[in-house]
């Protein structure tokens, strides 16, 4: 069965108007080097996402940057990350950040991380993948994102639940950073390693 060795954080390029979401990072990035599990993220020095990196490996753990070309200057690389890959534009770095992770968590962010959170969202509603997406509604801050889905629920365009914490449903939204790898855990167990593994357009 599957095991959770890798996570792509998806976060915000700038660190935000409240000093909580920093903590999170922190607190995130902490939790993941203790546990072993690498983070797999945009590649950037600076905002939520430099903090992230920067925590996991001053605490010990693991880490994967991935980058696009025109986006080393702009977020200013972190060239600490001794896993760093350069790709060549936004879908490869995506594409990449896909294989490279055995799930997906999403703390607050802009539209990029919203872009970015969405997609692998879609890519599982049409079951492209079994990676388990958590979404870390830090003080509510993603309450609109909940709310819009249950609109799309109740106006006939989401048929498939999105909302609700059981195991089968492709994403979780959890309130606190502790619960973050214990729910990708909870939802990784019973996985196949193989499906786990398999590229996004393989029949599953």
């Amino acid at each position: 069965m599957a095991e959770l060795n890798s996570i792509c954080v998806y976060c915000g390029a700038n660190t935000g108007a409240r000093p909580a979401y920093a903590d999170a990072a922190r607190e995130l990035g902490a939790a993941m080097a203790t546990a072993g599990v690498r983070l797999v993220y945009g590649g950037g020095s600076i905002g939520l996402m430099g903090i992230l990196a920067r925590t996991v490996m001053e605490s010990g753990g693991a880490v994967t940057g991935v980058i696009p070309q025109f986006l080393k200057d702009r977020e200013v690389m972190l060239h600490d990350v001794p896993d760093l890959v350069v790709t060549r534009d936004m879908h490869e770095r995506k594409q990449t950040m896909f294989e490279r992770a055995d799930a997906f968590v999403a703390l607050p962010g802009g539209i990029g991380t919203l872009e970015e959170v969405v997609e692998v969202m879609t890519w599982a509603q049409l079951e492209r993948h079994v990676k388990p997406i958590v979404i870390v509604n830090l003080d509510g801050f993603w309450d609109p994102l909940i709310a819009l889905f249950g609109r799309m629920t109740d106006e006939g365009f989401l048929h498939k639940a999105f909302l609700g914490n059981h195991v089968d449903l492709p994403v979780q939204f959890v309130d606190r950073v502790a619960d973050v790898i214990p729910a990708l855990r909870a939802r990784i167990a019973g996985v196949p390693q193989e499906r786990l593994d398999a590229p996004v357009d393989a029949r599953l």
